[in-house]
């Protein structure tokens, strides 16, 4: 008698995986062998999440309020927060899923490529994440130069250096921590990182709370500024700051710096970051909002000087800034590793050892070219908040709101008039509407300050 063969349980099927997986690894490229090493815990993947999110790009949250208003703006507040905790949540579930079936994705662009089809992922996919995470190489480095050089001034306000000087100083530190071989390595950097935004918020936060009950203060209003025509538009482009400022565009990467199984630690991570997100975005974006009104500025520490004087102590502006440097430094090597696993694929052969000289001397050339080329950028174009709108909108709005809940659709076929299938098309259609409309306020906002740009500007 002929027995039937025994479907495997789903404990054997996780092993089945991770030998599958195992023996994907033996096959690996030099950019996800060396690069995206599977060797971290949830915790490590917790910081790395923070650092990707709770950057300086939420010092701006208080100049979107200003295009949105109270109720406005602390709605799309809590909308962000909610729609990219729950788009992650899924991007990870689709992850999870393939890892358990053998075939894990260490990127962005291979999730995309198995999904959507070679087309999205080499055309579109792949360029989106390229430019979402290069940009913001550049606009960290740009910022980094701009609280040097508010150091700089507060401490010598004779001073002759120029911006792009600041910019250059900057791109000099991350050239030297853009070294570190791969993106587990950075998870001791990125745990002070984590220290250094909670450090850098609650400092901004005070200070407003101080000048905001002060005589110091400007007077508060909270009236929209601009006629009909530039309110609709400074809506779109304050969305696409907080699209920005919740953005990360390489969930996939970050979870491939964990050591299997996968399954559940991308969202004990997640919860971890986003308690960091709770604390940092509501009360920067609030106390700064509440302090400055629509006089809040692109980035709120320029508020704390008035023609020149500062509205509180010039020790704890040098600390809230010093704060602010250290912590972009973090987030533009982390955003550097999408660039780094690119170069190490091409330019190195992941059949010799991490650290022969066959590997480290193009890993240390490559890698220096795309910091020199940022700190250029950067010192060329000082124009961070336009450069902010424009991310948010190309990069961030389609890689974190869009895909994630797409993936899920077309991965688990959920049935179509299931509540999450449902809500899922919902959120994909509502944010894609948003994202070409964020689009068009951002290409409009950078040809209305054209007037205004010049090459090396010292802004």
């Amino acid at each position: 008698m002929r027995t039937l063969p025994v479907p495997p349980s789903s404990e054997d099927a996780e092993v089945i995986g991770q030998e599958e997986a195992h023996d994907q690894e033996k096959q690996l490229d030099a950019g996800a062998l060396f690069v995206l090493k599977s060797k971290g815990s949830w915790v490590h993947c917790g910081y790395h999440l923070t650092t990707s999110i709770v950057a300086p790009a939420l010092l701006s949250l208080p100049y979107a309020f200003t295009f949105l208003g109270w109720a406005a703006g602390i709605f799309c507040l809590v909308i962000g927060a909610i729609v990219t905790f729950y788009s992650y949540n899924l991007l990870s579930l689709v992850l999870e899923h393939y890892a358990k079936l053998g075939h894990r994705h260490l990127r962005f662009r291979d999730m995309a490529h198995d999904i959507l089809g070679p087309g999205w992922s080499r055309y579109f996919v792949g360029p989106s994440q390229f430019l979402v995470c290069y940009g913001a190489v550049v606009a960290c480095t740009l910022l980094g130069g701009q609280c040097m050089k508010a150091v700089y001034l507060l401490s010598n306000p004779t001073g002759t250096m120029k911006l792009y000087e600041f910019v250059i100083i900057f791109g000099c530190l991350m050239l030297f921590l853009a070294q570190i071989p791969s993106f587990h390595s950075l998870r001791h950097i990125n745990l002070v990182s984590v220290v250094l935004c909670l450090a850098y918020s609650v400092c901004t936060a005070a200070a407003c709370i101080y000048i905001g009950s002060s005589s110091k203060g400007p007077h508060k209003d909270y009236s929209l500024k601009g006629n009909t025509q530039n309110r609709v538009f400074g809506v779109f482009n304050a969305n696409a700051i907080i699209a920005t400022t919740f953005g990360n565009g390489i969930i996939p990467e970050i979870q491939a710096t964990i050591a299997p199984p996968v399954k559940g630690k991308m969202f004990k991570g997640l919860c971890l970051c986003y308690a960091v997100v709770t604390i940092t975005f509501s009360s920067v974006a609030i106390s700064g909002y509440w302090a400055f009104g629509n006089q809040a500025e692109g980035l709120i520490l320029s508020n704390f000087l008035d023609d020149g004087k500062p509205l509180v102590p010039k020790w704890f502006i040098f600390m809230t800034n010093i704060f602010t440097i250290l912590q972009l430094s973090a987030v533009g090597v982390v955003y550097l590793q999408p660039t780094n696993e690119v170069l190490e694929r091409a330019f190195v052969d992941p059949t010799s050892k991490e650290f022969s000289t066959r590997n480290v001397i193009p890993r240390v050339i490559f890698r220096s070219l795309s910091v020199v080329l940022a700190t250029t950028i950067a010192a060329m174009l000082p124009f961070f908040g336009d450069i902010n709108s424009v991310i948010g909108a190309f990069g961030f709005i389609p890689l974190d709101f869009i895909l994630p809940v797409v993936f899920y659709n077309l991965t688990f076929k959920p049935s179509k008039k299931s509540p999450i299938f449902l809500l899922n098309t919902t959120i994909a259609v509502v944010f894609s509407i948003l994202g070409v409309i964020a689009a068009i306020a951002a290409v409009r906002q950078i040809s209305l300050d054209a007037n205004s740009y010049q090459l090396f500007a010292n802004v």
